[in-house]
């Protein structure tokens, strides 16, 4: 077995990639304050073809020096944009005929392992704060919820932990349904 060179890769160029159909995820990251957490998240939008990022609150936006460590360039690449109020992103959302999905613990949440994914559809995850989680609002606004099960004394995951194996989960399913 042998590493594959980076010139081996066949990675897309920046205008490859804006050009690409895009997987039908969009994240939405609601006032997350590790700017290497949000440069994480894009750098997994980008390895996933996700369509775009919302970031709201007080989320930051590129460019960002802190954000650019983790992300690598990737904020060249995903498309996003800022607003303040997450509640006005997720109701426009839901306007689009886009299934809004909180990531986060509550009652009478699917688990991951568990959700159903539909080719037809569009999906968007919305991400909230590394110490509160989703608002209760934007959890009520959504049109579920999905958990990630956890066995551990902690009963919670880094954002950006959460956003890839989330959306290496949806990415699964959609594109190799069982």
């Amino acid at each position: 077995m042998r590493k594959l060179e980076n010139s081996e890769l066949e990675r897309k160029s920046i205008e490859d990639f804006k050009k690409s159909e895009k997987t039908p995820i969009i994240l939405v990251l609601d006032d997350i304050r590790s700017l290497h957490n949000i440069g994480s998240v894009f750098r997994t939008a980008d390895a996933f073809l996700i369509e775009k990022i919302y970031l709201c609150g007080i989320t930051a936006t590129p460019p960002n020096k802190e954000m650019h460590k983790t992300a690598l360039g990737a904020t060249e690449t995903v498309a996003w944009e800022h607003h303040e109020n997450v509640l006005d992103v997720i109701s426009n959302l839901k306007k689009e005929n886009v299934l809004t999905l909180a990531i986060e613990q509550v009652e009478s949440a699917t688990f991951l392992q568990d959700f159903k994914v539909s080719a037809n559809q569009k999906y968007a995850l919305v991400f909230g704060n590394e110490v509160f989680g989703v608002s209760q609002d934007a959890v009520q606004l959504c049109d579920g919820c999905i958990e990630i099960p956890q066995l551990g004394t902690k009963h919670s995951l880094n954002i950006s932990v959460s956003a890839g194996i989330v959306v290496w989960d949806l990415f699964q399913k959609l594109n190799w349904p069982q």
